[in-house]
């Protein structure tokens, strides 16, 4: 390799003179080269590997960096010319130093993934335990892939569709969705991104018009981690996802954005950057602490427990450093470039806020404005999930005030009014106008109320059929004595514990529960999200965190469609509902637009109440005026309509009657100003616009 030296020195000026160096893997076209670089801050060597497929042992080729000529700042770089790579289509890296402090002492025997890999192979041999252990792990770890073929997708026809007041956020696992036999996806296409596209039709049908997909970061498959919240490598799609397993899975995923883009729906990634799959001092070493554990992670000041745990999952990634931030900056430029995602859920998004000793950043954490000063990643819509385990940051305590957030007190607040909790009135009255109390437009903080992300079941928890049919999780399924999933679900059986033996008023009961809270989702400002199969009351029997159930409780079964029509078809209406009516979902609050009243002319707020009422006027967004009656009372109350005449308002929902009496899509005029509310039920009216 001295020969090209000349070509690794001008590359060494290039970054000195501030042209940025792209980490990963790059092909130069013009000069027919692979460049190479990796950030291994404190590592005395690094040593390129370069597999053939032939032998995924011995390295084809093997390349030691010289610091001299290979090294700039903490970068380790080379180029390596198309001719020298023979048949190689795999490579990893060796890396040797010394322990810092008594973190961690680097392992020259181990071959690891190139954290920039956009690709990653898993060799037939390859094995979790040998990455545990110590001594070489050759033939059985992970590689990322050489490609010197970049094909010119053609996203014709595919712009970017824009949600506003009509956004409906619909969350699914992407095998789970469709890898059920009764799913009427074709067996080869079953549970793959491909798999999905078959499924559009039916996503237009419900009226869903945001796809939020579980992880699709590659992860390592011999973990058992069914839900992807263990991600091996940023970059790098989920190879098990892929109907074909060809050209890395990008082109299939490629297409199924574009068809979705095409059915005027968006996709935004729930990705996770706070943690990865190698855990704490016992876990597999793939990636990041071969290259550097003290600079990717953040560590405590405990030698027994050497890293940090605020993901509840071993190891949490330290934004305190500039490299482990450009990281994540360079990975959602490339899911927004190359594959043309519309948005980002983030996983565990208070870690982004804590500094490099783990103390939480409550002003200006740095990669909050580095995302909103990008011009491509500031215009995406940027969802977080704004807790840790150590930390609860909903509303404006999360640094990311341009941000749309994830609102666990609408979960838990409507959970529990609806079950029949006392004293939760105020509370439902906060969660339906928008939660101002969390995201306050005034003078100073200037939130809207789009930012609340509303949801009552999300896929950490109960799913909504099991939110009316359990009191408490049954997880032994998951292998850890019922001691994982929350227990905080303020749920609700409806007098009976699951469904073996349950009566028919206890399951209709059910029925009504579960459409009284999709009526209140659907009739809150803020956007509105909920969990694939709610509308056909899919159940996971019990189970409030099947993160390792790859089978038929992780699984949607589309026989529950058929079943249980009626709800598909009142679920479909109240998105319906919501789109045509865009007073609903605001900018801003609601404000002098919405009276609130009782089952009188006013509102009754003492502990002992159960119910409430409000009309929202919509004049001046040009829409029809909404009366909402709702009793969470186990007792049957008349409510008296405060507003206009008897002749004016037409019923639209009652979620105590049977559909298709639930729902009429045209109406059925009042005969009277009493109107009686069923126990436990909804009633909405409506009186067209003037």
């Amino acid at each position: 390799m001295e020969a090209d030296t000349a070509k690794h020195k001008r590359l060494t000026w290039e970054q000195a003179e501030g042209s940025p160096l792209p980490l990963g893997v790059t092909w130069i076209e013009e000069e027919q080269a692979f460049n190479f670089a990796v950030h291994a801050e404190h590592a005395e060597s690094v040593t390129l590997l370069l597999y053939s497929p032939a032998d995924l042992v011995n390295p084809l080729l093997t390349y030691r960096f010289d610091y001299l000529r290979n090294k700039s700042g903490r970068i380790w770089h080379c180029r390596i010319p198309l001719s020298e790579t023979g048949d190689a289509r795999f490579y990893g890296y060796s890396v040797s130093g010394q322990a810092v402090s008594y973190i961690h002492s680097f392992d020259p025997l181990k071959v690891l993934l190139d954290p920039y890999a956009e690709c990653v192979f898993f060799p037939p041999e390859f094995d979790r335990q040998a990455a545990m252990r110590e001594g070489s792990n050759a033939g059985k770890s992970p590689l990322g892939v050489l490609s010197a073929r970049h094909s010119n997708f053609d996203w014709e026809g595919s712009d970017t569709p824009y949600h506003e007041s009509d956004a409906i956020i619909y969350e699914l696992h992407v095998k789970g969705f469709t890898k059920n036999p009764n799913s009427g996806v074709e067996p080869s296409r079953a549970g793959t991104y491909a798999g999905l596209v078959d499924k559009i039709p039916y996503l237009k049908e419900l009226g869903i018009t945001i796809v939020e997909l579980m992880p699709v970061f590659q992860r390592d498959p011999q973990e058992g981690d069914y839900w992807g919240y263990m991600p091996l490598n940023f970059f790098a799609l989920h190879s098990q996802y892929s109907s074909t397993g060809a050209d890395c899975q990008h082109l299939e995923f490629k297409q199924m954005v574009r068809d979705f883009h095409q059915a005027g729906i968006g996709i935004v990634l729930d990705v996770v950057y706070n943690h990865t799959c190698e855990g704490d001092h016992r876990g597999p070493i793939y990636s990041y602490k071969g290259f550097d554990s003290a600079s990717y992670y953040m560590m405590s000041s405990d030698p027994t427990n050497p890293y940090a745990n605020y993901s509840g999952t071993g190891n949490t990634l330290n934004f305190g450093r500039g490299h482990v931030r450009k990281m994540v900056m360079d990975s959602l430029r490339y899911w927004k470039r190359e594959m043309r995602i519309d948005g980002f859920r983030f996983d565990l998004a208070s870690v982004f806020s804590r500094n490099a000793d783990g103390s939480l950043n409550w002003g200006h954490a740095p990669i909050f404005a580095e995302i909103a000063g990008d011009p491509e990643l500031g215009k995406l819509r940027l969802i977080a999930e704004p807790w840790d385990t150590g930390a609860y940051q909903l509303g404006r305590g999360f640094p990311g005030i341009t941000w749309l957030q994830w609102n666990g007190r609408f979960r838990d607040d409507l959970r529990r009014f609806v079950r029949g909790d006392s004293g939760m009135v105020p509370d439902l009255m906060r969660r339906l106008y928008g939660s101002d109390d969390l995201f306050p437009d005034d003078r100073a903080d200037a939130y809207h109320a789009y930012q609340s992300v509303n949801f009552l079941t999300s896929h950490d928890g109960f799913t909504m059929y099991d939110l009316v049919s359990y009191n408490t999780k049954h997880n032994w399924a998951n292998g850890n004595d019922n001691q994982d999933g929350m227990d905080a679900n303020y749920s609700w059986n409806c007098g009976y514990e699951g469904d073996n033996g349950a009566p028919d008023e206890v399951l209709a009961l059910r029925r009504r529960q579960v459409k009284n809270f999709f009526s209140l989702l659907m009739l809150s400002n803020g956007v509105p999200m909920f969990r694939a199969g709610d509308e056909f009351l899919n159940t996971q029997f019990g189970n409030n965190n099947p993160y390792n159930q790859d089978n038929e409780t992780g699984w949607l079964d589309w026989r529950q469609l058929q079943a249980n029509r009626d709800v598909f078809r009142f679920f479909r209406n109240m998105i319906g509902f919501r789109k045509r009516h865009p007073s609903l979902c605001r900018s801003r609050f609601w404000r002098e637009d919405v009276t609130w009243y009782g089952t009188g002319e006013k509102a009754d707020l003492s502990n002992d109440s159960h119910s409430l009422a409000f009309c929202l006027h919509g004049a001046s967004q040009d829409d029809d005026d909404i009366y909402v009656m709702i009793n969470a009372y186990w007792e049957k109350l008349e409510f008296l309509v405060q507003e206009g005449t008897i002749r004016e308002w037409m019923r639209i929902v009652d979620t105590a009657r049977a559909s298709p009496d639930d729902f009429l899509e045209r109406g059925e005029p009042l005969h009277a100003a009493g109107y009686t509310v069923a126990p436990r039920s909804v009633v909405v009216l409506v009186r067209g616009k003037k």
